[in-house]
C-alpha cells in the first residue's frame, strides 16, 4: 500500500485528474488492496487531503510527513503557538498553511520562539494542521548556559541551568578558557561523540554563581532577552531634549501626581480628581490620567522605534530592568519625575456617579508631576494614619478615592473576573543578597491606580474605533470549552457547582470564588479558575475583553514598558491631530505581524521574570532544607505533586516516589493522584506536611519528600479508599497486574 505522502504526490504529478483506479493501477495494487486504498482515499477526503469530486489535491499545500521537525516561529492573534517545518522544501510544501502547536500541559513552559520539536502533526480542515509535541530538541549548534565544575584530574564538567537537561558537559583540559570553580559559563557542544559525557568547549564566561545578579542573568540569557542597544539607539536617546510647551496644552498647574510601588524604577502615568462642575452630572467625576509622551522621542524609521519594537516590553527582575528604552529616555526624559515638566497625552475622562464614562478628549501636554506618591504613603494618608500635607490631601487624595469608589460601582455592576493572587516581593540588601521574601502587600490604592488605567484605556480603544484608525487591541478571549469542562468536573469534586447550559460570564466564576471564600481550598479554587482562562494577548481585531467584561479595550498607559501603548499614542496623535507632527506613518498592514511578535515577547518575559523569581526563592530556601513545613498541593502530574509551602510561597516537586509506596493512578480530570491497595488520595488543594530534602539553584529546584497527608476539614470527594480508580478502568481488585500508565513506585 503507498503512504498518504506517495499518493499526494502521485496526484500533484499527474497531468489530468486521477482517480482510484489510477492510484491502483500506478502502484500495483490488486483484490483486497483495492478496498484498503478505498478506506484510505475516504479518509484524506474528510481530513481535507484530497477533493475526490474532481480527483484533484484540496488547496495548494503538499501533505507534510505525520513525524515531523518544527520550528516556533511565534504566536496567532488568539495567543497559541505557531510552528513550521525546517525543511526548506517542506516549507514549501506547506505553503500558505498554518501549523498550530497543541500544548496541552498548563505546568510545563511553553515552547519560546526558535525552539525546535520533534512533534506529530495532522490536518486540521483544508488549510491548517495541528501538531503534538513528542519532545523538545537542542537547538543544533545553540549555546548551553551552566555552572563550571573542576574535576578531580583537571578536566572539568558543566552543569545546564535548564532543569530540562538531562546530562552534563565534559570540559576537556584546555576547553575551559581559564574558568573557575562555580562559575557561569557559556559552552558550545563539540561534534565528537564518544561514550560518556558530551564533550563541550566555554567560549564565555559570565560571572560567579554567588554573584547576585546570576539569577537575573541566567533568565535573561535562557530566554533570549536582548541587553545591548545598538549605538545609534544610544545615541538618539542621548541627542534628545526635553520638549517646550508650543503649542500643547499647559497642565503643569494642575496636581496630578504619580503613585507606584517603592521598588518602581519609572514612573509613566500621573492622576488626578476632581468632582465634575456641570449640574447635569450630579455626584460625577472628572478625572485626568497623563502618560508619557514617549512618541515626540521614538518615532517611525529610527532605530530606537525598531529597537523598541524588536524587544517588545521591558523586563523586570527582582534586581535589575532589561528596558524597553534607553535609560536617558526610560529613566528620565520619559519618566514623570517630580517638580519637573514632561511631555506627556492626558486623557480627560468624565463619569457619573456610578462610573459610567460619559465623555472623554485626548490632550498633547505639558505636566509637572507635584508629588512621587507610594502605594503605602497614598494608603495610609487616606486611611488618616499618616496624612499628607493638606493641599495635597484635600485637593489630591479625597478626590482620587471619590472616583475611585464610584469606578468601583462600575466595575462589581459590570461583572469583572478578580483573581487577586498574591504577588510575591523579592527584598535585597545593598550587595544584592536576598534577605526576605514575602507577598506583596495590596491595598485599595493599588485598585485606585488599576481602575483609572483601565478606563483610560476603555476610552482611547473607543476613541480610535469611533475615528475608524487602526488599533492595537488588548483582547482575552472566551476560556476554551473543553477546559471549562475539567474545571467543572474538579469543582464539583470540591462540592461547588458551575452554571451549565449558558454562555459562562465572569460573575459565574466569582459566583464560585465568593463560596470559596475563607476555605481552606479557596487559593486552589482561584488557580484553577486561573488557569481555565484564555491568554490576553495583542491584535488589531477586536474580540473584546472577557475578564474585564468589556467590549473593547486597549493599552494606553505605559509606552516606556510596552510597544503596544506607543502604537495607541501615534493613532490617538494622528487621528486626532494633537500638537506637533513628526510621528511617522501608521501602517495598519503591519499591525498583525506586530501583534503576533509583541504577544510573544510578553510571555517570553513573563518566563524570563518567573524563572529568576524560582531561583532567587530557590536560594532563599537552601537555608531551610532538612526543615519540615505544611504545605497546600498546587498540581498534580503523573510523575508527582506540585507543593507550595513556607512563608515565601516556594513551590517543589513532591516525586511519587516519595510518596507511601502503592500502585497510583492519575486522575487528571480530577486533578488527584490514588494509591490502589492502600487507598491513599491526593488531591488538588489538599494540605500535606513535607520536609524540604533539597534545594538547587542552578536550575531553580526544590525537591520535597512527604511526611503525612492531613485532610482539611470540610472537604467533600468523590473518591474514598473503596473507589479509587481512574473511570474506564479496571479496578486494582479485578486487575492481575497494573495498567500500562501506572507504575509502580515505594521508598
Amino acid at each position: 500500500m503507498p503512504s498518504r505522502d506517495e499518493i499526494l504526490r502521485f496526484v500533484e504529478e499527474a497531468e489530468s485528474p486521477v482517480g482510484k483506479r489510477e492510484i491502483a493501477r500506478a502502484f500495483g495494487l490488486s483484490g483486497g488492496q483495492k478496498i484498503d486504498l478505498k478506506h484510505l482515499l475516504r479518509e484524506m477526503e474528510t481530513e481535507g487531503l484530497l477533493d475526490r469530486g474532481r480527483g484533484k489535491r484540496v488547496g495548494k499545500a503538499r501533505a507534510l510527513p505525520e513525524v515531523i521537525i518544527l520550528e516556533v516561529i511565534g504566536l496567532d492573534k488568539d495567543g497559541e503557538p505557531l510552528a513550521a517545518p525546517i525543511d526548506p522544501k517542506q516549507r514549501e510544501d506547506l505553503g500558505s498553511s498554518i501549523v498550530y502547536l497543541s500544548v496541552s500541559s498548563d505546568r510545563v513552559a511553553p515552547p519560546a520562539q526558535g525552539d525546535r520539536i520533534l512533534a506529530r502533526i495532522r490536518r486540521a480542515g483544508k488549510d491548517n494542521y495541528e501538531a503534538s509535541i513528542i519532545r523538545k530538541l537542542p537547538k543544533g549548534t545553540q549555546p548551553i548556559l551552566g555552572v563550571f565544575h573542576r574535576e578531580k584530574y583537571g578536566d572539568g564538567r558543566v552543569q545546564p541551568t535548564d532543569r530540562r537537561a538531562k546530562e552534563d558537559f565534559l570540559i576537556r583540559a584546555g576547553d575551559d578558557n581559564g574558568a573557575e570553580q562555580g562559575e557561569l559559563v557559556i559552552v558550545e557542544v563539540l561534534p565528537v561523540r564518544h561514550r560518556g559525557l558530551s564533550p563541550a568547549r566555554v567560549i564565555k564566561r559570565i560571572g560567579h554563581l554567588d554573584d547576585p545578579r546570576a539569577f537575573s542573568l541566567i533568565a535573561i540569557y535562557t530566554h533570549g532577552i536582548p541587553t545591548e542597544f545598538p549605538s545609534q539607539a544610544i545615541a538618539e536617546a542621548d541627542t534628545a531634549k526635553p520638549v517646550a510647551l508650543g503649542k500643547r496644552t499647559d497642565f503643569r498647574d494642575i496636581p496630578l501626581v504619580t503613585i507606584d510601588g517603592e521598588d518602581a524604577r519609572d514612573f509613566d502615568d500621573a492622576v488626578f480628581a476632581e468632582a465634575d462642575s456641570n449640574p447635569s452630572n450630579p455626584g460625577g467625576w472628572r478625572l485626568l490620567v497623563a502618560i508619557a509622551d514617549v512618541s515626540w522621542y521614538v518615532r517611525s524609521g529610527m532605530m530606537l522605534d525598531q529597537e523598541a519594537q524588536k524587544r517588545g516590553n521591558s523586563v523586570y527582575f527582582p534586581d535589575r530592568v532589561v528596558p524597553m528604552l534607553p535609560e536617558a529616555l526610560s529613566n528620565d526624559l520619559c519618566s514623570l519625575k517630580p517638580d519637573v515638566d514632561r511631555a506627556c497625552l492626558v486623557a480627560e475622562l468624565w463619569i457619573d456617579h456610578e462610573g459610567r464614562l460619559l465623555r472623554h478628549k485626548f490632550h498633547r501636554g505639558l505636566m509637572r508631576s507635584h508629588a512621587r506618591l507610594t502605594y503605602t504613603e497614598a494608603q495610609a494618608a487616606f486611611d488618616q494614619e499618616k496624612p499628607l500635607p493638606t493641599t495635597l490631601q484635600n485637593a489630591v487624595i479625597k478626590p482620587l478615592y471619590g472616583a475611585y469608589a464610584a469606578l468601583a460601582l462600575a466595575r462589581k455592576k459590570r461583572g469583572t473576573l478578580d483573581l487577586d493572587l498574591p504577588e510575591r516581593q523579592v527584598f535585597l540588601n545593598e550587595k544584592g543578597r536576598i534577605t526576605r521574601i514575602i507577598p506583596r502587600a495590596r491595598y485599595d490604592s493599588h485598585r485606585l491606580i488599576e481602575e483609572f488605567m483601565i478606563l483610560a484605556n476603555v476610552a482611547a480603544a473607543q476613541a480610535l474605533e469611533t475615528a475608524k484608525y487602526p488599533c492595537m487591541y488588548r483582547v482575552h478571549d472566551e476560556p476554551d470549552p473543553a477546559k471549562i469542562d475539567q474545571l467543572r468536573s474538579y469543582l464539583e469534586s470540591l462540592g461547588y457547582s458551575l452554571a451549565r447550559g449558558e454562555v459562562l460570564k465572569p460573575r459565574n466564576f466569582m459566583q464560585v470564588i465568593a463560596k470559596a471564600a475563607g476555605k481552606p481550598e479557596a487559593r486552589t479554587v482561584h488557580e484553577a479558575i486561573l488557569r481555565t482562562q484564555s491568554q490576553a494577548i495583542y491584535s488589531p481585531e477586536n474580540i473584546g475583553h472577557f475578564g474585564l467584561a468589556l467590549r473593547r479595550y486597549a493599552h494606553f498607559t505605559s509606552p516606556i514598558r510596552r510597544y503596544s501603548d506607543l502604537l495607541v499614542h501615534r493613532a490617538l496623535i494622528d487621528a486626532f491631530h494633537l500638537g506637533e507632527d513628526g510621528l511617522g506613518a501608521i501602517d495598519p498592514a503591519k499591525f498583525t505581524d506586530i501583534a503576533l511578535h509583541i504577544s510573544m515577547t510578553e510571555r517570553r518575559a513573563a518566563t524570563a521574570e518567573r524563572d529568576a523569581l524560582n531561583r532567587y526563592l530557590t536560594a532563599y530556601m537552601a537555608e531551610q532544607v532538612g526543615q519540615n513545613f505544611t504545605g497546600r498541593i498546587v498540581g498534580v502530574a503523573r510523575f508527582g505533586l506540585f507543593i507550595r509551602f513556607g512563608d515565601a510561597d516556594a513551590e517543589g516537586l513532591l516525586p511519587i516516589g516519595n510518596l507511601p509506596s502503592d500502585w497510583y493512578d492519575h486522575n487528571p480530570e480530577h486533578h488527584t493522584l490514588i494509591g490502589r491497595d492502600r487507598g491513599l488520595a491526593y488531591h488538588l488543594g489538599d494540605a500535606v506536611s513535607v520536609k524540604l530534602e533539597a534545594a538547587d539553584s542552578v536550575t531553580g529546584s526544590l525537591l520535597l519528600n512527604v511526611l503525612h497527608q492531613a485532610e482539611p476539614a470540610g472537604h467533600k470527594r468523590r473518591f474514598s479508599k473503596r473507589n479509587a480508580r481512574v473511570p474506564g478502568r479496571k479496578s486494582a481488585k479485578n486487575s492481575r497486574k497494573p495498567s500500562k500508565k501506572t507504575r509502580r513506585y515505594g521508598k
